[in-house]
């Protein structure tokens, strides 16, 4: 049984990724997840943000005795020759690839075009096999439309895209007004693959403290319909490859992902829930239903639910919505 597939030019044994968490945050976590049959990892990203702030840091630091000691200045490095925090994720790369013998993905996270993405030249001098650029944006300002988005998402994709030559794939998240006409703009930049969806982390409020916190919670298994819908969509009208990231936890998720178009299914939640050790079940879940059904590749079975490919390519519209609610009978009906 044939459970290969192709990601950003990458052959990999299965299409079981685990995308960027806390287990991929060090090399001892990535061996565990290649020993439970990981295909490829996507490590945790490095923050546009974090990078700045060392950059701020580091010109305060060479600046504060600028009108005591003039001089002293000199005994600094330049900030070109500095080292800095972010080193560590670069040394996490080397490490990783010599310590597993499956592709690491290195993700870069950031919305501007500025000196950050200068890092993603050096992942690939790190060694990372490709890139997940991961574009999380929240469009609070009223003054900034959706067409001032998307540019900035296709400009920060093409500066990433100049910097390498290894694969680039774009993370996204589901907001988009036109989410067919944004993948496609995206493919026609430069990107070689799009992973389906990004999640949207909304903040909770304290009651006692009256403070915003950071809410996080681990995905559910319904969160996959969304993926599903607009990977299926899009499978046959886009050349990049394309990842469901997202609600992935079974093997009949894995199954589902390949049956609407994508190359690989990436999951977290469910191994941080459940063990790394849920990656052999969710993979001897899927042959066994490939034995069962007959399938003898994950190839046979990809794109076949797409919606170019089955009997009612509507289910995936406006029809289906209309249909839905139409046939829909509750409890109170009956």
């Amino acid at each position: 049984m044939d459970l290969t597939t192709e990601y950003l030019g990458l052959k990999l044994k299965s299409p079981l990724v685990p995308s960027a968490s806390p287990l991929t945050r060090s090399v001892d976590s990535i061996r565990r997840l290649e020993d439970a049959g990981a295909s490829a990892v996507v490590l945790h990203s490095l923050f546009e943000e974090q990078i700045a702030q060392e950059s701020n840091q580091l010109d305060h630091y060479l600046s504060y005795f600028t009108d005591a000691v003039a001089e002293s200045l000199s005994f600094f490095p330049q900030p070109k020759d500095f080292v800095l925090g972010s080193e560590q994720y670069l040394n996490l790369i080397r490490k990783a690839k010599a310590a597993v013998g499956i592709p690491v993905i290195a993700s870069l996270n950031g919305v501007t075009t500025g000196g950050w993405i200068a890092y993603a030249k050096k992942m690939e001098q790190a060694g990372a096999d490709a890139l997940e650029l991961n574009v999380y944006y929240v469009a609070t300002d009223p003054a900034t439309d959706s067409a001032a988005v998307e540019s900035m998402t296709v400009e920060v994709l093409k500066a990433v895209r100049k910097a390498v030559k290894v694969p680039v794939a774009v993370k996204l998240g589901p907001y988009f007004s036109a989410m067919a006409n944004m993948a496609k703009k995206l493919d026609e930049a430069g990107a070689d693959g799009l992973v389906l969806f990004n999640r949207f982390y909304q903040p909770d409020f304290d009651l006692e403290s009256l403070s915003v916190k950071p809410m996080l919670m681990l995905s559910t298994p319904a969160e996959l319909l969304l993926r599903l819908h607009w990977v299926a969509t899009l499978y046959g009208q886009v050349k990049a490859d394309m990842a469901i990231t997202g609600g992935v936890h079974s093997g009949r998720d894995v199954l589902k992902s390949m049956m609407a178009g994508a190359k690989v299914a990436m999951i977290a939640s469910a191994i941080l829930k459940n063990g790394v050790e849920h990656l052999e079940t969710v993979l001897a879940d899927v042959r066994a239903w490939m034995e069962e059904h007959e399938y003898e590749s994950i190839g046979q079975m990809q794109g076949s639910m797409s919606q170019r490919s089955v009997a009612d390519p509507t289910a995936f519209s406006r029809a289906n919505y209309v249909k839905l609610l139409s046939s829909y009978a509750g409890k109170s009906s009956v």
